[in-house]
């Protein structure tokens, strides 16, 4: 009876720890689960890919000071031996009003275009438990064209002066080094050149990034639309560039064939095929400085 008694006890003891043990286990693997479930790191780090917007926003209160220039040679004789003989500049503020929506407004000196615009990031890229495979972001700008009519048969009335440009921004951060996006577009244009021409352009998007260490990175962007303009002949704006990060100044040099800034226009009017022919190269530079206003200047 004794030695039943001491078998049934160490059985006993035994399935306590054993119990025990596995509750431990469990604790241990969900906890591991919790820790695997969260939002990755931002996709593209900038908010823009090159010309175009990426899926990432700005955070509640913190401004974007943007600045982009193109610099550009003409096809004569008479081009510049030095520099460049042509340059647009455009300068953007860019505020986060929530960790998901950002106001944007900003203006070009080239083709006198004014634009604001609003992002909203729908969804956040997220592994884990709860999975959710891409990040989305809504996009919607529209433009202010001040420029000059001389052509009297045009009216010019205030509202036809205004473009709209509507986008869906997809990406995936595909792993630690490759992103890449797609961006469905819609685009009203308000003053068109020629009454040949459609007002409602449809287009697809594509931007990737691949970095190539911790502060810099390749990138490329191109658009193709599919109803291009009559009047004259039009290509799919494309750039090919190398983003560098700073801390909170970030720099973007690029080659390019889009020498507008703004999305109705350099989707729709991009004149010259991507090649080393004067005027189709052009060389693209972009500075972004972040100030941190809930934690003063960072």
């Amino acid at each position: 009876m004794k030695t039943k008694k001491i078998l049934f006890t160490s059985l006993l003891l035994l399935g306590c720890i054993h119990f025990s043990t596995s509750q431990d286990l469990l604790d241990i693997l969900e906890n591991e689960q919790q820790d695997t479930t969260g939002y990755l790191p931002a996709t593209f780090r900038m908010t823009r890919i090159a010309f175009g917007h990426s899926t990432e926003v700005r955070s509640k209160g913190v401004l974007e000071i943007f600045t982009s220039s193109r610099f550009w040679n003409l096809p004569t004789d008479r081009s510049q031996s030095f520099a460049a003989d042509r340059m647009s500049t455009r300068f953007a503020l860019e505020y986060g009003l929530s960790d998901r929506l950002s106001l944007g407004i900003g203006g070009t000196t080239f083709d006198g275009l004014f634009d604001g615009y609003l992002k909203y990031k729908l969804l956040t890229q997220k592994r884990g438990i709860k999975t959710t495979p891409f990040n989305i972001t809504l996009f919607q700008s529209t433009s202010y064209n001040s420029n000059s009519i001389s052509n009297p048969a045009i009216y010019d009335d205030f509202s036809d002066r205004l473009s709209f440009t509507s986008q869906i921004l997809i990406s995936r951060k595909i792993s630690s080094d490759f992103s890449f996006q797609i961006a469905p577009t819609y685009v009203h244009k308000g003053l068109m050149v020629s009454g040949d021409d459609n007002q409602d352009f449809f287009a697809l998007g594509f931007g990737a990034r691949y970095k190539i260490g911790p502060h810099l990175s390749l990138v490329s962007e191109y658009y193709k639309t599919f109803s291009p303009m009559e009047s004259f002949d039009t290509y799919g704006p494309f750039a090919l560039g190398v983003n560098w990060e700073i801390g909170d100044v970030l720099l973007q040099f690029m080659l390019t064939n889009a020498v507008n800034m703004v999305e109705d226009a350099f989707i729709t009017q991009t004149r010259n095929n991507f090649n080393f022919k004067d005027p189709n190269l052009n060389f693209g530079f972009n500075a972004t400085y972040v100030i941190h206003f809930k934690n003063k200047l960072k």
